[in-house]
């Protein structure tokens, strides 16, 4: 079976974490989170509030492609949870045409606002929520599998494994 890689993707406070953790434990597969594979750099300005640029996310994304690659070449599938806001990000993170779905998840700017007001992330402040939206270019329906996040971790995981099977 060829190998498949799964980009849980949106705004901060979607719950890209849970939920590709999630996906991955029902695929019984690995699960990398794009937040670890920022350079320090990005992660220093994020820290300060600052949006990251075009500029800033290129050698990141090119990292979390380089990720997938290793995974597929080995015949391991695989999750990723990772923004990848905007459309030629997307293109960028595929390493092979077919090999990877992307799973959007999106919600109401107020329900993700008070999601980010509850949790500690290590550098990611809320504050950074409107210029993830500003960015935002969301797939269309032949892009991505996407995934209101009102509904529960399982429940996503469970329509998104439905979908994958032909469902």
């Amino acid at each position: 079976m060829t190998p498949r890689a799964l980009i849980v993707m949106g705004v901060c406070g979607t719950g890209k974490t849970t939920v590709g953790r999630a996906l991955a434990a029902a695929r019984g597969c690995g699960f990398a989170d794009g937040d670890d594979f920022h350079p320090p750099a990005n992660v220093a300005k994020m820290r300060t509030g600052e949006p990251l640029d075009d500029t800033d996310r290129a050698p990141w994304l090119d990292r979390l492609r380089e990720h997938l690659s290793t995974e597929l070449a080995a015949g391991r599938d695989v999750v990723l949870a990772c923004s990848a806001l905007k459309a030629a990000y997307r293109r960028r993170l595929t390493p092979a045409a077919g090999a990877v779905t992307f799973v959007y998840l999106h919600g109401e700017r107020a329900l993700l606002a008070q999601r980010l007001k509850s949790r500690n992330h290590e550098y990611m402040p809320a504050s950074l929520l409107d210029s993830q939206f500003a960015a935002l270019e969301p797939p269309g329906a032949d892009e991505a599998i996407a995934c209101d996040v009102a509904a529960s971790p399982a429940a996503i995981v469970a329509r998104v494994q439905a979908r994958l099977a032909g469902g």
